[in-house]
Formats: C-alpha cells, structure tokens, sequence
C-alpha cells in the first residue's frame, strides 16, 4: 500500500469510534466474525484491543490482521485502524 494512501485513510479513520472491542477472552471467532462483517461494511474500521501487556496485543492485532485479510493502518494505545478494499464497491 502505497504512503499517500496510508496518510489519507488515517485522516480519514480520525474521527471514527471502535466499532468492535475485544473482551477479556481475546480474539474470538465471534470477534473475528464481526470485523469481517464491520469490514465488510465500512472498509476502514477502528477495533480496540484490550490486552493487558504490549506483546500480547501486538499478538492479538497480528491474529486479527492475518484472519480478517485486513491491512493495517494505524496502532495508538490499544486501538487499531484496519482497512480491506471491498470488491463489490467502487
């Protein structure tokens, strides 16, 4: 992915809320479920990652990244930026 597309996509996720929080059980299949469908839907999503230490919620963000074909764009805190073109939308 190219940079001005990166910069572009984290200007526009800036306003954005997590639309789907991971809970004390990590990623689930039902977590991984609905971000496909957030992804899906929106394209560029926010998804907060609850984890109690640094490496295990880059772990987490890896697993979501690898299942979901999710690129990512954006990691603050505990909060990620993913992005998946879907093909069925200009």
């Amino acid at each position: 992915m190219k940079p001005e597309l990166k910069k572009f996509l984290r200007a526009k996720a800036h306003t954005l809320k997590p639309v789907v929080i991971t809970g004390q059980h990590g990623v689930t299949p039902a977590v991984l479920n609905e971000i496909n469908l957030a992804l899906d839907h929106h394209e560029l999503i926010k998804v907060r990652v609850n984890a109690a230490d640094r490496e295990e919620r880059q772990a987490m963000v890896r697993t979501i990244c690898t299942e979901s074909a999710a690129e990512l764009i954006q990691a603050i805190g505990h909060v990620v930026t993913l992005y998946r073109r879907n093909p069925n939308r200009r």
